[in-house]
């Protein structure tokens, strides 16, 4: 263990002179826009709460009631004792929302995503993957056992000549929302290479649904396409949403091979009751309160404006993801340091993360910000970027 440790100290050290060090900060209050952290207010713009839902009164009581009524702890897994009523009920609206047959719960959005791709592809298939994906789709394709080929950004011209190269069974696994770009994939495009090259279609829509399209179904719906165009839609449920959880979309035979097949559904702990209950609440919210994703938008329009105005090297999104591209990690974290003192928490994206040479602020934004914070923290990068 002595000699495991001094290379392990080694590499700490190599990242903390290469600026790629990571820190946790602990926050002492609830989630929201703004947060206690060491002792001071700070304003948020580095969450996933894109609608304002972590602590919205309203999914706050149904997980309370939740609690009351089942325990804190599902007990078990979902195909021995820990399937509830509320995972069930839970389940059927999220089909409903998604405007698909069915729905099925998986603890995190990493075990949906490693599930899915190892339960539908192994030795023989081929996973293609936009080089930007997360990186539980990533370490999804590389576990799965097939091969494992990567595209560039957005690329379907490329995409397709490899496919056409390719022989025996394949799936084509994308983001619906880019995380740290902030752009959406073309999808409308993947679904007809997709179609025409007989392969299926995976979306990881985690940062899209809830805020993107008129009723925040995502990505499928700001392309209109279909459960047949896009067979597999994997949804986080602790961004938009609020809570905590994924869940994997599609047809009946879909959800029916992945909980007899996914190995990460079938050998873990089922989701608490109560998260599920605070979960309905959350997408009651959703489908009802349109002016969240209108002023959501409404806020994103705002920065951009000023941001152009300001000469901010943005990146080429509409999403509420809005990164700000700096280059340099050492330089990244140090405007990081500047905002932070001015009372902004704006996340400094450094690779492995990100590609290298390609650090950038990430700036988030939720429904529950105002335009005095947007004007403030353009005022503050201005300055702090100048520096």
């Amino acid at each position: 263990m002595i000699g495991i440790e001094s290379g392990l100290d080694a590499e700490l050290e190599r990242l903390a002179r290469e600026d790629l060090y990571r820190t946790r900060r602990v926050v002492e209050s609830a989630q929201g826009v703004e947060l206690q952290c060491g002792g001071r207010k700070l304003i948020n713009f580095c969450g996933n709460d894109y609608l304002g839902l972590a602590n919205h009164p309203a999914v706050v009581k149904a997980f309370q009631d939740g609690a009351a009524r089942y325990g804190v702890g599902s007990g078990s897994a979902h195909l021995i004792c820990g399937h509830g009523s509320a995972h069930h009920a839970l389940e059927e609206e999220l089909a409903e929302f998604t405007g698909r047959d069915r729905a099925l719960l998986f603890s995190t959005g990493y075990m949906a995503n490693i599930g899915v791709i190892s339960a539908l592809t192994g030795k023989g298939d081929t996973v293609f993957e936009d080089r930007l994906n997360h990186a539980s789709l990533l370490d999804g394709g590389l576990l799965s056992g097939a091969r494992f080929k990567r595209y560039r950004h957005a690329d379907a011209d490329g995409l397709l000549d490899s496919l056409n190269r390719t022989e025996g069974r394949s799936m084509i696994v994308t983001d619906g929302v880019f995380s740290m770009d902030g752009d959406l994939a073309p999808l409308d495009v993947l679904s007809q290479i997709a179609k025409d090259q007989d392969t299926c279609l995976m979306v990881d829509d985690a940062h899209g649904l809830g805020v993107i399209g008129d009723k925040g179904r995502g990505i499928v719906e700001h392309f209109g396409l279909t459960q047949q165009q896009v067979p597999i839609l994997v949804g986080t449920l602790g961004k938009a949403f609020g809570t905590f959880g994924a869940f994997v979309a599609g047809s009946e035979t879909l959800i029916e091979t992945l909980i007899q097949k996914a190995r990460t559904y079938i050998y873990t702990t089922a989701l608490p009751p109560a998260v599920a209950e605070a979960t309905r609440a959350a997408l009651n919210i959703l489908i009802e309160d349109q002016w969240r994703r209108e002023n959501l938008n409404d806020l994103v329009r705002r920065f951009r404006r000023g941001a152009e105005q300001l000469g901010f090297p943005l990146m080429p999104s509409n999403s509420a993801i809005q990164p700000i591209l700096i280059g340099d990690s050492r330089r990244a974290v140090e405007i990081g340091k500047r905002l932070l003192d001015d009372g902004f928490w704006v996340g400094a994206i450094r690779p492995p993360t990100v590609p290298q040479g390609s650090a950038r602020l990430r700036v988030t934004f939720s429904a529950l910000h105002d335009e005095q914070q947007v004007d403030r923290l353009l005022e503050s990068l201005a300055k702090s970027i100048s520096q």
